[in-house]
């Protein structure tokens, strides 16, 4: 009793690091709660068919204004002069993917530190993408509280929670599997190496950071929007500390894919 006792509380601690880490200005007060309850229960999930509600793309507002990635692109991020090479999915992530890559390609991610790493009491995830740490002045410990502002609105650009259930046609969008009675696996699952966007408690308030997955962490399933794979590198990803930068990151692969609106 006492393991499972412990080990449950090792989940509610380390998800709530993840929610933290991911909070953005928008409901920051928020996002000390921790979805532990939907940890327990994901990880009990079935590969069975599950109808899903008819929440898609055309159905959210603002949509329409987010870039898109239609198929699949390759981008390499370089740490410490180490490349790690990462498979992004558009077409099981779109408008999480797309939103990435756009990223990338506007030099956002270039420079900027990684503000958490957690490997104890077990491995977790190496969280960065806070705009925030461009200006080497911005004190470290309050990284984690940005995101990526959209110059041409001055406002934060959020995408909606996208995860694509096994065997669907669409993602759902803006709701976690719990929340949308959802009983099957992501088309995209935590496993080792997987790239995820952190957010705060509400489920649309991802903007630019990213966390890999250090371990297969099934628990975050159905609740995080994972949209790619490392595929080369992660033995880089293993050394990360927290306080190392991005050198660069670059699109090697599929840049055609990115459909950005005018």
């Amino acid at each position: 009793m006492r393991l499972k006792v412990t080990k449950f509380l090792v989940t509610f601690l380390m998800v709530a690091a993840l929610m933290l880490g991911g909070c953005s200005t928008q409901q920051v007060s928020s996002s000390t709660s921790s979805p532990t309850g939907t940890a327990t229960e994901t990880s009990n999930t079935t590969t069975e068919a599950t109808p899903v509600p008819e929440t898609t793309s055309e159905s959210i507002p603002g949509m329409s204004n987010l870039p898109r990635l239609e198929g699949k692109a390759t981008v390499v991020m370089t740490v410490k002069g180490s490349p790690i090479t990462i498979e992004v999915d558009g077409t099981n992530a779109p408008i999480t993917a797309g939103n990435f890559v756009d990223l990338v390609q506007k030099g956002v991610y270039d420079g900027l530190a990684f503000h958490r790493v957690v490997r104890d009491p077990q491995p977790f995830v190496v969280q960065g993408g806070d705009p925030q740490g461009k200006d080497p002045k911005f004190p470290a410990d309050r990284l984690g509280t940005g995101g990526y502002i959209d110059p041409k609105s001055g406002n934060e650009r959020y995408i909606p929670l996208e995860i694509k259930p096994k065997g669907a046609d669409k993602p759902i969008y803006s709701k976690t599997f719990e929340m949308a009675g959802v009983k099957t696996v992501p088309e995209l699952s935590h496993k080792q190496g997987a790239i995820a966007m952190a957010r705060s408690q509400m489920p649309d308030s991802a903007s630019s950071q990213f966390y890999f997955a250090l371990a297969d962490l099934g628990f975050l399933d159905g609740n995080y929007a994972v949209f790619g794979y490392i595929t080369q590198g992660f033995d880089v990803v293993n050394k990360i500390q927290q306080g190392d930068r991005i050198d660069s990151a670059k699109v090697t692969q599929g840049a055609e894919n990115l459909k950005v609106p005018q």
